[in-house]
């Protein structure tokens, strides 16, 4: 039993791991600013730092996940799985998703739940959080980070009156750049499931997502809007030239916004998201945040 960053009695669970040299997961439940209840899981660092000379002391990856994703799903488990060799890691499902509460806004009310987690991460006692979004949850990264950040002063500021969630980097993968998208044939598809009754039937019993049937009122920022907020923060931009989902022109769109504090990768031959990031390249993202800590 602990007491969450909001002042709420929230139960805390051990979760299994097969490596020995690593101390327990912890899996929780959260409360975000407008009170719904967030799955999330704490993984410690695989690797026990010398904290007197690692650059990843007090580093700690907070990993937002696609739509329909969840904190069990076993591509979000092969990115906690990497970014334990370079820090701790927070994994959480999305509202909507999994066994989280409340349901999908596809983005918008999403950054609450993100906020709710860096919050987590930081009571843990990390001093410096990456978050880390994919597709979804790539635009999320980038409207959080706009949304939450430090003060001229060095404090923390942000919506809500949260004062510890703003993040230290962001990373976004395969994310869109502008809402309502419909060139591919992959977005119609998630268009039908968003918006049509039948649609969210399917969310909700075939894919685990339960998505509200509201629009958006009003428009959220979109993420082009919301980058060039985000400095001095660092920022990666990462997408794959296969991307099904989203063209090239999206990830080029962020960059372009985001100047001269952004950083672009485009990965040749990777599709979207989660599932098509090879380890590979989650490690060079892991080695990207530890350089953002000097």
């Amino acid at each position: 039993m602990r007491i969450d960053p909001a002042g709420r009695v929230v139960r805390s669970t051990p979760i299994p791991h097969s490596e020995t040299n690593r101390g327990t997961p912890i899996r929780t439940f959260l409360h975000t600013a407008d009170g719904v209840t967030i799955d999330s899981v704490y993984d410690p660092p695989a690797v026990v730092y010398d904290t007197s000379a690692s650059s990843a002391r007090g580093l700690v990856f907070v990993v937002a996940h696609g739509f329909t994703g969840d904190v069990d799903r076993p591509h979000v488990r092969r990115v906690v799985e990497t970014f334990t060799q370079y820090g701790a890691v927070v994994t959480f499902s999305f509202r909507g998703h999994g066994a989280s509460g409340g349901r999908s806004t596809v983005g918008d009310r999403e950054v609450l739940d993100l906020a709710a987690a860096v919050e987590w991460a930081r009571s843990l006692g990390h001093a410096r959080v990456v978050t880390v979004g994919f597709s979804m949850g790539g635009s999320v990264v980038l409207r959080h980070a706009a949304l939450y950040r430090r003060d001229e002063t060095g404090d923390a500021s942000g919506r809500e009156g949260r004062t510890e969630a703003h993040s230290d980097a962001v990373v976004s993968v395969s994310a869109p750049a502008r809402w309502y998208y419909r060139g591919t044939a992959p977005m119609r598809r998630v268009h039908w499931l968003i918006t049509r009754p039948e649609g969210r039937l399917v969310g909700r019993y075939g894919l685990r997502t339960r998505i509200h049937h509201r629009e958006w009122n009003p428009v959220p920022l979109s993420p082009v809007e919301a980058v060039p907020r985000i400095a001095p923060t660092p920022l990666l931009v990462v997408h794959g030239d296969r991307d099904g989902y989203f063209p090239l022109d999206h990830p080029r769109m962020l960059a372009a916004a985001a100047g001269d504090h952004g950083e672009l990768w485009l990965e040749p031959g990777m599709g979207h998201a989660e599932n098509a990031a090879p380890d590979e390249l989650l490690g060079r993202i892991g080695d990207w945040a530890v350089a953002q800590g000097g």
